[in-house]
């Protein structure tokens, strides 16, 4: 594993109930900002071996960006039952929930 992955995966697991961060947001933490393409590999490959709470990952709009659309619906409901309010067209105010370590 290379060292930008052990530190996406650990900024991720430190995002809390109620919260939310982008995928440029924890590329740039990690030491890569051009590299949100690369924390979506990571989240997609590694969520579930790592127990990682992918759900609180958002894009840079405050949406989530997943196509399908049972996972879509999974990732809103785990939001929503955390406490994050999903505005009009699935928007989430960043200002309100994103979590700045």
């Amino acid at each position: 594993m290379t060292p930008f992955t052990e530190k996406v995966i650990e900024i991720i697991r430190m995002i809390p109930e109620g919260r939310v961060m982008t995928y440029g947001q924890i590329a740039g933490l990690a030491g890569s900002p051009r590299a949100a393409r690369q924390v979506v590999r990571i989240l997609h490959s590694m969520s579930k071996k790592h127990n990682l709470p992918w759900h609180r990952v958002i894009n840079a709009k405050g949406q989530i960006a997943l196509q399908d659309e049972e996972s879509y619906h999974e990732q809103l409901m785990n939001l929503e039952m955390e406490g994050v309010e999903i505005g009009f067209n699935g928007v989430i105010d960043l200002v309100k929930y994103q979590w700045k370590p």
